[in-house]
Order: C-alpha cells, then sequence, then structure tokens
C-alpha cells in the first residue's frame, strides 16, 4: 500500500508540473486560471495522500476540503479580476 501512494504522489506532481507549465506559459489569462486551478485541485489530493499515509485521514480530509474551498475562492476572484480588466481594455 506505501508503495502504491509513492507512485500515485509521484505521478500527481508530474501533472502538477505540467499544470504549472500550462499556468505560466499559457497564452491567454484563462490558461493560467485553469493551470492555477488545476494545481490547487492536485494540491488537495497530496494532502489525502498525506492524511492516508498518517493515518489520520478525518484530520487531513478538513485541511483538504478548506484548501479546496480557497482554491475555489481564488478561482472566482481570479476570474472577475482578468474579466472586468479586459472589458477596460475594450472600453479604452
Amino acid at each position: 500500500m506505501e508503495r502504491f501512494l509513492f507512485y500515485s504522489s509521484l505521478f500527481v506532481v508530474l501533472l502538477m508540473a505540467l499544470s504549472l507549465y500550462r499556468a505560466i506559459a499559457g497564452p491567454t489569462p484563462l490558461d493560467r486560471i485553469l493551470g492555477g486551478n488545476a494545481i490547487g485541485t492536485k494540491t488537495t489530493v497530496l494532502i489525502i495522500f498525506i492524511g492516508i499515509i498518517f493515518q489520520r485521514v478525518d484530520m487531513f480530509v478538513d485541511i483538504a476540503l478548506s484548501y479546496a474551498m480557497l482554491n475555489f475562492i481564488a478561482v472566482i476572484a481570479a476570474s472577475r479580476y482578468f474579466h472586468k480588466k479586459g472589458r477596460e481594455a475594450d472600453f479604452y
């Protein structure tokens, strides 16, 4: 089981690296927002894996849910910011 969690975590970190590339080099602000959201989602999965490793899933699920809600709020805020910024650029 420990080996499975290790390789699963390694795979998730690899996917996070690909999402980081999309967040940095994305041609549009939407690509950057989606890359950041994907990183946050994968971080939530890693927090759950850590909870399984330490055998304290109940505590780490609460932390993961809090982090997921914070990630959701950050994505909404960034989306609204870029949406308003885009409208102002069209106005001038």
